[in-house]
């Protein structure tokens, strides 16, 4: 035997143990009392499982979890799809379920597939081991190992529920248990990242789930069918099994309520530290099921040095103030103030506040940064204010305003924005993605390690049609470039020709 090989045994068996030791079982209970357990606890399957797989179910079941459970339990003919972000044990419920169906004899020809042979044989070795060491298992259910064909990819449990793993692309014919042909397709990693780059893989891949696997079923008995999933990239395999699927059930780590989904296992700290390591675009994909392509529409982002503020004729500081209140991960929306400048043609941005923040924080940036300006130019304070808007605006922000100048000796005045807008996507791609695009929309180099404005820098790399990541900086840049060219299209004086030079200019004339 290879060293490598020597190895994998020496950890198999360590696995062992491990589930041995974490599945006591109660050695004083009689025959009829273990069997009168196991009838109850197969009428409570969160009971079973809580039950069969201590090790596994550490923490209480959320909502969407029990849902998944009972859902897929009440029907033996059925297809769901779990997109569910990491972290929130979609192969892992899928075993429980599995393992449930299996030892209960509602099903017994299971095949297991992912994007490769190797991780559609990790996908089955917890089944395996459980059904080798599993103290709870074997007590309540008999001894599940069978001599002979018993591998790391297939095998037979002496209940006589066949498990086979195999690979996309491989042959799945002959995958018959006796007379049974699969009565459950459990699919799980699928798609790969690099995969998805490439439409003829995926439609490929695809079409061998179509034409090779799911064809395995029967079609006069029940089959269930499983995708395990998250939403990687805008055409993918998942994406197609859920638009198909009986059930497509998507969760992300926070709900739309902006909290953790399973807060029993994930604190909102723990998610906080997880995200903040790795990009808005990763962090979108990989836990909130929403693949974005960076640059989509906002192929670059320029940054650049900012003339003195001197040069400029005036500034606009431009702010949306989102709904809801608090700095709470709750809402989707952004509170943000930019300050903008234009000059020969381009829009500056100088300074952006961008966050989750209090009605009194939001007021305060804009203080900020009229001290940051000094006095160097005017600047012009505005506010969006549509009719939804406006009776926030009169009777909360107009009275903080008034309530800042008295207390700190300012002169801080904004100027409700009314005018009535077009759609937001569409709106910001055709009033800032030209002017991008030929390098016009500069944002400030020396604030670009300043959080706010690495956040608004994402959002316009992130920024879609679909608006599928916020935009409200982006929103607050259009609207203070529009209020720009608008001041100084007022501000241009009035031009008028003699009629002896307008008769000079006229082609027509001799």
């Amino acid at each position: 035997m290879k060293q490598i090989d020597k190895q994998a045994l020496n950890d198999w068996e360590k696995y062992k143990e491990e589930i041995a030791r974490s599945t006591p079982v109660d050695k004083n209970m009689t025959h009829a009392e273990r069997e009168k357990h196991r009838l109850w606890l197969e009428a409570h399957p969160i009971e079973w499982i809580k039950f069969f797989y201590p090790g596994y179910a550490k923490y209480e079941f959320a909502p969407f979890q029990k849902r998944a459970i009972k859902r897929i339990l009440a029907n033996d003919e059925w297809f769901e799809v779990l997109s569910w972000s990491r972290e929130l044990a979609k192969s892992t419920i899928t075993m429980f379920i599995v393992s449930y169906l299996v030892l209960t004899g509602r099903k017994k020809n299971i095949i297991i597939t992912s994007n490769s042979k190797d991780n559609a044989v990790r996908l089955l070795d917890p089944y395996r081991v459980n059904f080798e060491a599993n103290q709870r298992i074997i007590a309540y259910y008999g001894k599940q190992q069978s001599l002979g064909n018993w591998t790391a990819d297939e095998f037979i449990t002496k209940g006589g529920a066949a498990f086979r793993a195999i690979g996309a692309g491989q042959s799945p014919r002959g995958s018959r248990n006796e007379a049974i042909r699969p009565d459950i397709l459990l699919v799980d990693d699928f798609d790969t990242d690099e995969d998805c780059k490439n439409p003829d893989i995926i439609n490929k891949r695809w079409e061998w789930w179509e034409k090779a696997l799911y064809p395995t079923r029967s079609v006069s008995e029940p089959t269930l069918i499983i995708f395990c999933g998250n939403l990687i990239a805008k055409d993918c395999c998942v994406k197609r099994a859920g638009e198909m699927a009986d059930h497509w059930d998507i969760v992300n780590i926070r709900d739309k309520n902006g909290v953790s989904s399973w807060p029993e296992k994930n604190s909102e700290e723990d998610i906080d530290r997880t995200l903040s390591k790795i990009s808005k675009k990763t962090v979108q994909g990989e836990y909130y099921n929403n693949p974005i392509s960076e640059g989509e529409i906002f192929t670059t982002i320029t940054y650049g040095k900012v003339p003195p503020l001197s040069k400029f004729k005036f500034l606009v500081a431009y702010g949306d103030p989102a709904p809801g209140e608090g700095k709470s991960k709750k809402g989707k929306s952004f509170k943000t103030v930019s300050l903008l400048g234009k000059l020969n043609g381009k829009l500056y941005v100088i300074k952006t506040f961008l966050d989750k923040a209090l009605n009194s924080e939001f007021i305060d940036w804009y203080v900020k940064l009229l001290d940051f300006v000094g006095g160097k130019t005017n600047v012009y304070c505005y506010m969006e204010n549509n009719k939804l808007q406006d009776p926030f605006f009169q009777q909360v922000f107009k009275p903080l305003v008034a309530k800042v100048r008295k207390e700190r000796n300012v002169s801080l005045y904004i100027r409700g924005d009314e005018e009535k807008k077009t759609e937001k996507a569409t709106r910001i791609e055709a009033n800032l993605e030209p002017m991008n695009r030929d390098g016009n929309l500069i944002l400030n180099e020396a604030e670009k390690d300043n959080p706010h404005m690495k956040e608004l820098e994402d959002q316009f790399k992130l920024f879609t049609l679909t608006l599928k990541y916020p935009a409200d900086g982006p929103d607050a840049v259009e609207g203070g470039n529009r209020i720009i060219d608008k001041t100084l299209r007022n501000s241009e004086p009035a031009t008028t020709q003699s009629r002896r030079s307008q008769r000079s200019k006229n082609k027509h004339r001799l």
